[in-house]
């Protein structure tokens, strides 16, 4: 036993001690960055296929399967109402899993959000329809898009954290934008699962063949826990730990010390998630009802526009690190807004090539600009005592603000002015609320924020 740790024990007992392992042994002895980095990166998108799953479904099956009462645009609607259910829910997982994530570990809480997720992704596979069980189908329904909802809710935090405090000082942008590039990966795996199911005959797919997708995650989940019980723990919530800071009520804290990150945070996110979401759920049956496009057609788009989103992920957030989080997202707000308009032209021309120029122009470039810092900008902008409860929060609020009602603002947009520019004035939009939010964080944090950072 070394000579400090037994003077340690045998000094008084203070409020705050010296770890006995510091962060950095910690990682240099016991942690491998690019490992926990992939381990957050899939279990991410396990979660996030299992949650867009639900956005594909929603365009394409249920509002046959659960508001068949309704007419063709009024069951979309309520469809997409149903999949905003979801970004209620967040913000409140993202309370109850950062509390306990500051409090008991980012690990643990990474393996029940996963858990919790595939349970609520499995019971959508074996819900009852409208026909079999009249009005509870619909309710059953949303119950269980809250569940999947409160369940990412905690996912994020706790996976970005994990990687960007195990990740070294001068690549925490990089290794954070790992569980980020987990969103377009599930969002393939989703898209690729309704892609094959629609091959399927129709009655085949209204029957049974649309419930395969949600039931097939039981084995992708326990590929994830396997993954994820193998990565040990933050060394960030490690020296939390061994110098006694653990908060006792980390919101308090979160309210009292970092009101202005929190509000920052929120609405850094716009200029990435209303185009996301207007691309990858409303445009699904824009596509086909507006244009004559088949849905097979936007979806093969959609898919390779992913695809090549995985990559321009992590290498934008490579420029990140060398040019600024802050820098990175500013650049990417204003790029965002400036193809809002582009977008529309090139997909309401009906034209496969140009459909897919235009998912390139947001999904694969727009969302890398716009969305692969978050992480690493969000985690330095809160003290490690209450980081899970600070990023969770900021990350699911905008959430729940930005992301959820995107699809029903855009169909209740397009339903009232008949021409898509409206959506595009919706995306610039957000896209000011971004950049305007930005410019409220000083160009230079305090040390412990530039530490992460």
């Amino acid at each position: 036993m070394r000579v400090s740790h037994v003077i340690a024990q045998l000094s008084p007992s203070t409020e705050r001690r010296e770890p006995l392992v510091t962060a950095q042994e910690l990682t240099r002895t016991q942690s491998n960055p690019a490992k926990v980095a992939f381990a957050s990166f899939i279990g991410t998108a396990i979660e996030w296929y299992d949650f867009f799953l639900f956005g594909a479904a929603a365009t394409l099956v249920f509002n046959e399967q659960f508001f068949p009462t309704l007419s063709p645009a009024a069951g979309t609607l309520a469809s997409f109402a149903t999949f905003g259910v979801a970004f209620a829910a967040r913000p409140l997982g993202g309370l109850v899993f950062g509390h306990f994530g500051d409090r008991a570990g980012r690990k643990k809480m990474l393996v029940f959000s996963l858990l919790l997720m595939g349970v609520g992704t499995v019971a959508i596979g074996l819900l009852p329809t409208y026909d079999q069980i009249g009005i509870a189908a619909p309710a059953l329904l949303v119950v269980v898009r809250f569940i999947q909802g409160f369940a990412v809710g905690g996912e994020w935090g706790g996976a970005v954290l994990l990687a960007v405090e195990h990740a070294p000082p001068e690549r925490k942008a990089f290794y954070g934008s790992w569980p980020q590039a987990g969103v377009p990966a599930g969002l393939v795996l989703s898209s690729s699962a309704f892609f094959a199911v629609e091959l399927l005959p129709a009655e085949s797919v209204a029957d049974w063949g649309w419930r395969l997708p949600f039931l097939a995650s039981v084995v992708l989940v326990a590929l994830g826990l396997y993954i994820r019980l193998q990565v040990i723990e933050s060394p960030d919530f490690v020296q939390v730990q061994e110098a006694r800071s653990v908060s006792s009520f980390p919101l308090g804290d979160l309210l009292r010390h970092a009101k202005k990150p929190l509000l920052v945070g929120m609405f850094t996110q716009a200029a990435a998630n209303v185009p996301f979401y207007v691309v990858t759920v409303f445009v699904l049956s824009y596509g086909p009802q507006e244009l004559g496009v088949s849905r097979g057609v936007v979806l093969s788009c959609l898919i390779l526009a992913c695809v090549l989103d995985i990559f321009t992920i992590p290498y934008v957030a490579m420029l990140s690190d060398r040019f600024g989080k802050r820098n990175s997202l500013l650049a990417g707000s204003v790029y965002m807004a400036a193809i809002a308009f582009p977008f529309f032209w090139l997909f309401d021309s009906g034209s496969t090539p140009l459909i897919l120029v235009a998912m390139i122009l947001v999904v694969t470039v727009g969302h890398a600009v716009t969305y692969s810092a978050i992480a690493g900008f969000l985690a330095g902008l809160f003290q490690a005592e209450y980081r899970y409860t600070g990023a969770s929060t900021a990350y699911q609020i905008g959430g729940m603000v930005t992301s959820g009602p995107a699809p029903f603002v855009a169909a209740a947009l397009f339903a009232g002015a008949g021409e898509s520019w409206v959506i595009s004035a919706y995306i610039a939009g957000a896209c000011v609320v971004t950049f305007l939010a930005l410019l409220a964080v000083p160009s230079h944090h305090t040390e412990e924020q530039r530490r992460i950072s």
